[in-house]
């Protein structure tokens, strides 16, 4: 049996997104000819343009690029005309995605509004599977000193010990915190857990002299501030 791909360029002249895009810029590309210029050729059966279609559509969840985010490279692999190469090349596309969109919220971001810091941190948070806990470090000037990860998959077991938010805050010579943690159902309304240790790390930091100046929750381009809710 013959082993060919059927590439773009063996495409309609009227269906190449590269003659498209070079005629009449990248912004007239649908979403499907755009993942086809980067995945270059199909497969056997499919053109690059079909394979494209089953990317998009290959999230239960979320139809269309955004189910990028939430694809895995083992997901991405069982379309057919998807090998190890393109999974990757696609996974880096949308991670890509999420540092540009995050970079265009890099300049103004203020630590001292929570709309703002959510908004910087929201790409990366809304489309993780798994609920992550940021500590954000400021100094005197509401400046941010450092981020850092403190757990992933378990946000009230790391909740629950203070200790260890304070210890990694004084390493650092934070003035003051900002806790953020996603809901990976999409909804950033907080749990009775989330009430409960926010007001304990809260009530620790006022001892310390570290105080908590948010926590923040968030959602599927949504969410919540505690500080804005009066919890504390």
């Amino acid at each position: 049996m013959q082993n060919y791909h059927i590439k773009v360029k063996d495409q309609p002249t009227t269906e190449r997104p590269y003659e498209k895009c070079e005629q009449y810029g990248a912004g007239q590309l649908s979403d499907a000819e755009l993942l086809a210029v980067i995945i270059r050729s199909g497969s056997r059966k499919l053109r690059a343009s079909e394979v494209a279609g089953q990317i998009l559509g290959c999230s239960k969840e979320h139809n269309g690029l955004l189910g990028l985010n939430y694809t895995t490279m083992q997901e991405l692999m069982q379309i057919e005309g998807i090998g190890r190469v393109k999974a990757i090349q696609l996974l880096c596309v949308a991670e890509l995605a999420r540092r540009m969109a995050k970079a265009g919220k890099n300049r103004g971001v203020s630590f001292k509004a929570p709309d703002s810091v959510a908004g910087y941190y929201m790409q990366d948070m809304r489309c993780l599977n798994r609920e992550q806990i940021l500590l954000l470090m400021l100094d005197s000037k509401n400046q941010l000193i450092k981020d850092i990860v403190l757990s992933s998959g378990t946000v009230n077991a790391s909740f629950s010990e203070p200790r260890e938010i304070f210890l990694t805050s004084l390493k650092h010579g934070a003035v003051s915190i900002i806790l953020l943690h996603n809901h990976p159902s999409g909804d950033p309304t907080p749990s009775r857990e989330d009430l409960m240790t926010t007001r304990r790390i809260q009530e620790a930091g006022q001892l310390i002299g570290i105080p908590l100046m948010d926590h923040i929750i968030i959602g599927d381009n949504t969410y919540v501030s505690l500080r804005e809710k009066g919890v504390f």
